[in-house]
Protein backbone atom coordinates (compact mmCIF):
# COMPACT_ATOMS: atom_id res chain seq x y z
CA UNK A 1 0.00 0.00 0.00
CA UNK A 2 1.22 3.48 -0.85
CA UNK A 3 1.59 5.89 2.08
CA UNK A 4 1.19 9.63 1.62
CA UNK A 5 1.93 12.56 3.92
CA UNK A 6 1.43 16.28 3.48
CA UNK A 7 4.75 17.79 2.42
CA UNK A 8 4.09 20.93 4.51
CA UNK A 9 2.61 19.76 7.82
CA UNK A 10 3.68 16.08 7.53
CA UNK A 11 0.17 14.87 8.41
CA UNK A 12 -0.38 11.29 7.20
CA UNK A 13 -2.91 11.09 4.36
CA UNK A 14 -4.97 7.95 3.87
CA UNK A 15 -5.55 7.52 0.09
CA UNK A 16 -8.84 5.71 0.77
CA UNK A 17 -10.44 8.44 2.90
CA UNK A 18 -8.40 11.68 2.82
CA UNK A 19 -8.47 14.26 0.08
CA UNK A 20 -4.97 14.94 -1.24
CA UNK A 21 -3.84 17.72 -3.56
CA UNK A 22 -0.86 17.52 -5.89
CA UNK A 23 1.17 20.65 -6.63
CA UNK A 24 3.58 20.55 -9.57
CA UNK A 25 6.13 23.27 -10.20
CA UNK A 26 8.42 23.61 -13.20
CA UNK A 27 11.52 25.78 -12.94
CA UNK A 28 13.56 26.69 -16.01
CA UNK A 29 15.47 29.68 -17.35
CA UNK A 30 13.58 32.04 -19.64
CA UNK A 31 16.16 32.41 -22.37
CA UNK A 32 14.52 35.01 -24.56
CA UNK A 33 16.33 36.04 -27.75
CA UNK A 34 18.11 39.40 -27.53
CA UNK A 35 15.86 42.23 -28.73
CA UNK A 36 18.66 44.39 -30.13
CA UNK A 37 19.78 42.03 -32.90
CA UNK A 38 18.02 42.34 -36.22
CA UNK A 39 17.44 39.34 -38.42
CA UNK A 40 20.10 39.10 -41.11
CA UNK A 41 19.58 36.57 -43.89
CA UNK A 42 23.26 36.74 -44.87
CA UNK A 43 24.50 35.48 -41.49
CA UNK A 44 25.62 31.88 -41.18
CA UNK A 45 23.91 30.97 -37.92
CA UNK A 46 25.16 27.39 -37.94
CA UNK A 47 28.76 28.61 -38.25
CA UNK A 48 28.21 31.04 -35.37
CA UNK A 49 26.89 28.25 -33.17
CA UNK A 50 29.81 26.00 -34.11
CA UNK A 51 32.35 28.73 -33.33
CA UNK A 52 30.59 29.49 -30.09
CA UNK A 53 30.72 25.85 -29.02
CA UNK A 54 34.41 25.46 -29.91
CA UNK A 55 35.46 28.34 -27.70
CA UNK A 56 32.86 27.65 -25.08
CA UNK A 57 33.85 28.12 -21.45
CA UNK A 58 32.19 26.09 -18.70
CA UNK A 59 28.69 27.30 -18.00
CA UNK A 60 27.97 29.06 -14.72
CA UNK A 61 26.53 26.79 -12.05
CA UNK A 62 23.09 28.32 -12.46
CA UNK A 63 22.81 27.00 -16.05
CA UNK A 64 24.19 23.50 -15.55
CA UNK A 65 20.85 22.00 -14.55
CA UNK A 66 18.38 24.45 -16.06
CA UNK A 67 15.19 22.39 -15.74
CA UNK A 68 13.68 21.28 -12.48
CA UNK A 69 10.31 19.67 -11.86
CA UNK A 70 8.97 19.57 -8.31
CA UNK A 71 5.96 17.66 -6.98
CA UNK A 72 4.30 18.03 -3.59
CA UNK A 73 1.35 16.36 -1.86
CA UNK A 74 -0.76 18.68 0.29
CA UNK A 75 -3.61 18.17 2.72
CA UNK A 76 -6.71 20.39 2.24
CA UNK A 77 -5.63 22.91 4.92
CA UNK A 78 -2.12 23.33 3.49
CA UNK A 79 -3.55 23.63 -0.01
CA UNK A 80 -5.61 26.61 1.14
CA UNK A 81 -2.53 28.26 2.66
CA UNK A 82 -0.48 27.52 -0.46
CA UNK A 83 -3.19 28.90 -2.76
CA UNK A 84 -3.32 32.17 -0.80
CA UNK A 85 0.47 32.67 -0.85
CA UNK A 86 2.24 30.30 -3.29
CA UNK A 87 5.63 32.08 -3.02
CA UNK A 88 5.62 32.33 0.78
CA UNK A 89 5.84 36.13 0.82
CA UNK A 90 3.67 36.42 3.93
CA UNK A 91 6.14 34.29 5.89
CA UNK A 92 8.90 36.82 5.25
CA UNK A 93 6.72 39.64 6.61
CA UNK A 94 6.39 37.81 9.94
CA UNK A 95 10.07 38.35 10.72
CA UNK A 96 11.03 41.79 12.01
CA UNK A 97 14.68 42.25 11.15
CA UNK A 98 16.54 45.31 12.38
CA UNK A 99 17.99 47.78 9.87
CA UNK A 100 21.65 47.44 10.96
Amino acid sequence: MVHYACDLCHRPLDPASDLRYVVRIEVYPALDPPQSEEWDDDRDHLLEVHESLEGKEPEPEEYQDPYQELRFDLCPDCRKRFSRDPLGRDLLKQFDFSQN
